[in-house]
């Protein structure tokens, strides 16, 4: 079923653009433009039961038909890596990406990707969800770590995508941002979407629009700097980043967003740690999610790198607070 907010796109961009999490039960993950444009010339993607063209316009509410082939196994070659596995069973694998690895193949990025250190890992993968992103149901920023979960099924992966299409899933945060957010507590709800004059970056500042909630709690401020806990209510693209940044209050660190000001940091110490992070301060510590074949609950976590962990205590010391 076509949401409502597709209502004017093009029917091949909408089938085959995926920004965020809530699209994956309509759009199959891994769907390219060429192939949504080959099943609407062939018949085989239909609206409402009817063949249209690339260009048809869409008006929400439409049903959408593709009639696809069984997956088609990726080329994609496995490369042992070190993985930090939170949990695996014969379903799906969980593990703590470190900041830097690109969770998929993409544009500049065809080897070393957190899909080919899966593939080496995983015996069953390849083909699951698309050629470039088997297993992939969400995804995570490369600066960002944390916890990331990948279907080795394809029962595993649709179940689980359903899951985060339908706002099932619990996402917990922690970020480092950069002034004091006031209130300490609040749910931030905006429409979200692309910026309309930086194209890789995103804005909340629109009048509509997809519709984009966090909240957030300070739990440690000092010196410029405050530690956040964030749950996410939506699964937008950079959605953390911008809300907090178009608020005044970066992701320390955050080079697309504004979060490299270092003389807004007040203290010696804390501003050096963050000269050196390497990595914007923003990591995945929680999801909670039903197993797809069980349906018991899960809750993964991944505690903080290092490098984070020890910007928390020097926060901590300099708020005169128990670490």
């Amino acid at each position: 079923m076509v949401p409502p907010r597709a209502a004017g796109q093009r029917v091949d961009l909408f089938v085959s653009t995926v920004d965020d999490e809530e699209d994956v039960a309509f759009v199959p993950p891994g769907i390219s433009r060429s192939l949504i444009q080959k099943l609407i010339a062939t018949g085989e993607l239909t609206v409402d039961g009817h063949v249209v063209r690339a260009s048809h316009r869409l008006c929400g509410g439409e049903t959408i038909v593709m009639t696809l082939s069984d997956p088609t196994p990726t080329q994609l070659v496995g490369e042992p890596m070190e993985l930090d596995v939170l949990y695996e069973d014969d379903q799906l694998i969980a593990v703590a990406k470190p900041a830097g690895l690109v969770v998929h193949p993409g544009a500049g990025h065809d080897t070393g990707t957190l899909v080919h250190g899966l593939l080496a890992h995983c015996d069953d993968l390849g083909g699951i969800g698309g050629e470039l992103r088997p297993g992939i149901v969400h995804r995570l920023d490369r600066e960002t770590s944390g916890v990331i979960v990948v279907a080795k099924t394809s029962r595993a992966h649709l179940e689980i995508a359903r899951q985060f299409a339908e706002r099932e899933v619990g996402k917990a945060y922690v970020a480092f941002v950069l002034g004091e957010p006031s209130p300490k507590r609040a749910i931030i709800d905006t429409f979200y979407g692309r910026h309309p004059k930086h194209r890789t970056r995103f804005t909340s500042r629109l009048t509509t629009g997809k519709r984009a909630v966090t909240s957030y709690q300070v739990v440690a401020a000092a010196a410029g700097i405050s530690e956040l806990q964030i749950a996410l209510g939506t699964g937008r693209t950079h959605q953390i980043r911008v809300h907090m940044a178009d608020r005044g209050h970066p992701v320390l660190a955050d080079r697309e967003y504004g979060g490299r000001q270092l003389d807004r940091i007040k203290d010696g110490g804390l501003r050096e740690l963050v000269a050196k992070l390497g990595r914007q301060a923003l990591h995945a510590a929680r999801l909670e999610l039903n197993h797809p074949i069980s349906g018991d609950r899960l809750i993964l976590e991944a505690p903080l790198p290092v490098e984070l962990e020890n910007l928390h205590q020097a926060l901590c010391t300099c708020a005169g607070l128990d670490g």
